[in-house]
């Protein structure tokens, strides 16, 4: 062995002994300093944690703990509907609202029930004995909808309750009956009136003879 070739050996053993024992030997204290092959491994097995794979070791890299380590995606927020059919689905109640105020508004604004003319006609105008007499008013109105309110008055110093007749609209006649009956023997003159109360009041009348001998 020369010279040049000690003189080289021993960088090369340090340098080849770094590489060696950092990697695939262990060295034991004592005397003869004697190196130990450490027998290899298998990798190290993974814990399995909710999906995600869990990996220890001096292999690991930032970057593959950041790969089991990622998050789920977050979900996106729903899609909100077009603007036009958000406006389709609110112009119906829309609409449906803007009709019955403007009915309201109408029923409000448009002339309330009125009477025209009243008139009362017995029949018949002379009554035997045991008889009853069918008193007829006709009442004209302008064909506005509403409830007429009445009440009979006779001569006798009897009077019916308030009496109501409901109108429809277009309807400008109603007829209303008051039946008076008379029985046992007697000679009398009798008359009845109606008397509208609703609205501007009105008081119409007819008058009946009763002669049972």
């Amino acid at each position: 062995m020369t010279a040049s070739d000690d003189d080289h050996r021993p960088d090369a053993d340090a340098e080849y002994s770094a590489t060696v024992l950092a990697s695939h030997w262990i060295q034991r204290p004592g005397a003869d300093e004697t190196l130990v092959e450490q027998p290899e491994t298998g990798p190290t097995l993974p814990d399995r944690v909710e999906g995600t794979v869990l990996r220890f070791g001096p292999g690991v890299t930032a970057a593959a703990h950041r790969r089991t380590h990622r998050t789920l995606p977050a979900v996106p927020p729903p899609t909100p509907a077009p603007r036009s059919r958000r406006l389709r689905r609110h112009a119906l109640p829309v609409l449906v609202l803007a009709c019955v105020l403007a009915f309201l508004a109408w029923q409000r604004l448009e002339p309330p029930l009125k009477v025209s003319a009243v008139t009362v006609t017995a029949r018949p105008t002379s009554l035997g004995c045991d008889a009853t007499a069918d008193l007829v008013a006709v009442v004209t109105t302008n064909g506005r909808p509403g409830t007429l309110s009445y009440r009979w008055v006779r001569s006798d110093g009897t009077a019916s309750g308030v009496l109501r007749d409901v109108l429809a609209r277009g309807r400008t006649q109603t007829r209303l009956h008051l039946r008076w009956t008379f029985q046992g023997p007697g000679h009398r003159t009798a008359r009845a009136e109606l008397r509208i109360l609703s609205g501007t009041p009105r008081t119409a009348g007819a008058a009946f003879t009763y002669d049972c001998p």
